[in-house]
């Protein structure tokens, strides 16, 4: 069993292939002998080889059917009841069908939706070549997320859906500034949820008062738009059906296991070498759109800092100068193609960014690709200062983005091999010769890495112990730990993580909590708490969950993560990114707790140490900003249900929202003595500016750390002074 767990189901797009598809014309898809037999291999391998029992009756055939419909219509804007209905017998007869590679019935339904798709598409193109007259006058408003709508009773109130989302995608070209006569402004409302984003905010001097684009212009680039997806569209082949039907199985059960077709399993592989060069992002298909789900640790576009988890990509453009080309609608592997380029090169992306106040503005950013090397993952150490009473007090900060291990040099024999445990083993005894009074390790954003190094690195500061246990299929548990006496350090210590800490960076925080070795702060980590191993198939390869990660406490890691002692506002929408965002993830459970040494009770000081973090969050210019961010995020997200379809509305509802935003910053920067700025987008342009900088951390980031470096200060204090609190707090 493999004990390298892929923190995401998801395509690292730096690293991904593409392959050519054949154009298909109006020649209906049909299976494959080797999809056949493909199929027959995969529903075996999930009920015989699955963590979870899988039982394949109707109930399951139901599941798969459901998740095949939001694969393919997730915002039920293209198939209507009477569609779905004419192939209910799937709902009871899929399992059987999948399990003899009997793939006829779900072609034909998968041909029924690729013609009510394309017709969909011509549908478009017709009304936008007859030159339409768009009225932004009336009190329209669009649904931005249809995912638990009603599936439509005819194609007439599928019509009516389109004729708004057309008008929307208008109104959104007309609000953008035209900036140039060849660089084409991305629509942000061609498909499903991305047809919902409001249209971007002019910036200054731009937008009613500015140049726009003509009517005219307007229609021709939708018409062409919608003729390229159309193309696209047309070129779809039997192995991309495969891979949709076969992933619609293993999507049913968890979201890591997977079907990997031929060529997307050469791209796996590769992708595990890290051995082609991109920007270092991964990627996850969803809906018509692709989004950023993680940054590699090390890569161009964390270094960036430019490039946010959960924005999503609307265009691509090579260079400088390259023509940005809309990739809505596109399919996973050619946007991976387009984004991959030789090291060194530049590519240009439009991104919607994540943040809800963002959405209203499409940006343009520019990375620079790169390998991702060890040397850029490699753990970091630094010195920050608090002042109190007169007094200069020193906390070490150990930055570990992934858990890394040089395998080449270790399985050579070098006794000097590379790994994040020496690194950190090293940093350590830097910082002792420093006087520092306590150490925290930074582990936001650590994906995860070798679960050897996790163990390795939990021994640093115990005295040998177990750290992990893994479960397999059959309920047996294997026990891993620490077996080097001694640790490197002994003092007051913290891991500061959040919802990006994944797998192995979960294991180890639920380690150190679990001993009482120091405090756990930040926010709720990610949640991956399964292991996938890999398997070759007579066609593809199937990535499939075999086993569980429990703590030393008996706590299953999966679904709920680690829940720190102190929390921080967080930026990152739980229901966007995380184990809980994902669908049908395995539940958390617990297993019997191994024995071990407990070496404090961090908890009794929690209540104590949470509200002084409170009372200097107040006086915190920058925390408080953290804290009132995240509750404007929260309040927009729930406010853009629906989008105006009336121009001055529009613009009335993205005006205010950008206000609130500006008056936030202003607030931040006058508590700071800093000047402040006439526009959001001033703001904006300074992050991407300080981004630029790879050393450098936001202001909110450092916010975190400082506060982080506080609280580990009170908790030194009170444990050497051996303050109990009055009441004593019960172990959590």
């Amino acid at each position: 069993m493999s004990l390298f767990a892929p923190a995401r189901n998801i395509a690292v797009f730096a690293l991904c292939l593409l392959t050519a598809l054949p154009a298909m014309g109006d020649e209906a898809i049909k299976p494959t002998d080797e999809g056949r037999q493909a199929s027959r291999e995969v529903i075996q391998s999930l009920e015989y080889g699955h963590y979870e029992p899988v039982t394949l009756n109707n109930g399951w055939a139901d599941k798969v059917f459901s998740r095949m419909l939001k694969l393919l219509d997730s915002q039920h804007a293209y198939l209507t009841r009477e569609d779905i209905a004419q192939f209910s017998d799937l709902r009871t007869g899929l399992d059987e069908m999948l399990v003899e590679g009997d793939l006829d019935r779900v072609y034909a339904f998968y041909d029924l939706y690729q013609a009510r798709l394309e017709s969909r598409l011509e549908w478009l193109i017709d009304r936008l070549e007859n030159q339409p007259d768009f009225d932004f006058s009336g009190n329209e408003r669009l649904p931005t997320n249809l995912e638990d709508a009603d599936w439509a009773e005819s194609r007439n109130e599928l019509d009516d859906l389109w004729r708004r989302r057309l008008k929307n995608a208008a109104l959104t070209l007309s609000l953008a500034p035209d900036t140039s006569q060849d660089r084409p402004v991305v629509d942000t409302s061609v498909l499903s949820e991305i047809a919902t984003i409001p249209a971007p905010a002019p910036k200054a001097g731009t937008g009613d008062s500015g140049k726009t684009m003509s009517p005219e212009k307007i229609a021709k680039q939708l018409a062409d738009r919608y003729k390229s997806q159309l193309a696209r569209v047309k070129q779809t082949n039997s192995e991309d059906v495969l891979s949709i039907v076969l992933n619609a199985a293993t999507g049913s059960i968890d979201p890591h296991s997977e079907y990997l077709s031929p060529s997307r399993g050469q791209s796996f592989d590769i992708q595990m070498k890290l051995s082609l060069e991109g920007i270092g992002a991964l990627l996850q298909q969803d809906s018509e759109y692709v989004r950023v789900s993680s940054l590699v640790s090390g890569g161009p576009a964390e270094r960036s800092g430019q490039l946010k988890p959960a924005d999503r990509i609307v265009a691509v453009g090579d260079g400088d100068s390259g023509e940005m080309i809309s990739v809505i609608g596109m399919r996973l592997d050619e946007v991976v193609e387009h984004i991959r380029g030789p090291k060194g090169s530049k590519v240009r992306l439009e991104i919607i960014p994540a943040k809800a106040v963002d959405v209203t503005q499409t940006r343009t950013i520019e990375i620079t690709r790169d390998t991702v090397s060890l040397e850029d993952q490699a753990a970091s150490s630094r010195i920050v200062e608090s002042h109190h009473n007169g007094e200069t007090h020193r906390v070490g900060v150990i930055k570990v983005p992934a858990f890394y291990v040089d395998f080449d040099a270790y399985q050579a024999g070098d006794k000097n091999y590379r790994s994040s445990t020496r690194d950190v083993a090293q940093l350590i005894e830097k910082l002792k010769t420093q006087n520092v009074e306590g150490i925290v390790l930074d582990m936001r954003g650590n994906g995860g890495g070798a679960l050897q190094e996790a163990n390795s690195m939990v021994g640093l500061f115990i005295d040998r112990g177990p750290t992990v246990q893994v479960r397999d299929a059959r309920g047996r548990i294997s026990l891993y730990g620490d077996t080097d006496r001694g640790a490197a350090y002994d003092g007051p210590l913290a891991v500061l993580v959040d919802r990006l800490s994944a797998s192995a960076s979960e294991i180890f925080a639920g380690a150190i909590q679990d001993y009482g070795r120091g405090l756990i702060l930040g926010n709720q980590t990610f949640g991956k708490g399964t292991v996938q191993t890999l398997s070759d198939l007579s066609h593809g390869e199937l990535k499939l969950t075999r086993a569980k990660f429990y703590r030393i406490s008996g706590e299953s890691t999966q679904l709920r993560g680690v829940e720190p002692d102190i929390a921080f506002p967080s930026l990152i929408d739980k229901d966007e990114i995380g184990e809980s965002a994902l669908d049908h993830a395995l539940a958390w459970d617990t297993v019997r707790p191994v024995s071990y040494r407990m070496y404090g009770e961090p908890w009794q000081f929690v209540a104590q140490l949470r509200q002084k973090h409170e009372q200097r969050a107040q006086n915190n210019p920058n925390f408080h900003y953290l804290t009132r961010e995240a509750q404007l995020a929260e309040q927009f997200q729930a406010q853009n249900n629906t989008v105006s379809l009336n121009r001055k509305q529009r613009k009335r509802e993205m005006e205010a929202q950008e206000a609130e935003q500006l008056a936030l910053e202003n607030q931040r920067r006058r508590a700071l003595g800093l000047p402040e700025i006439d526009t959001w987008t001033d703001a904006r342009d300074e992050a991407l500016q300080a981004g630029e900088d790879a050393e450098s951390e936001s202001p909110i980031q450092q916010a975190a750390m400082d506060e982080s470096a506080e609280i580990l200060l009170d908790y030194a204090l009170l444990t050497d002074k051996g303050r109990k609190p009055e009441t004593p707090a019960p172990r959590p």
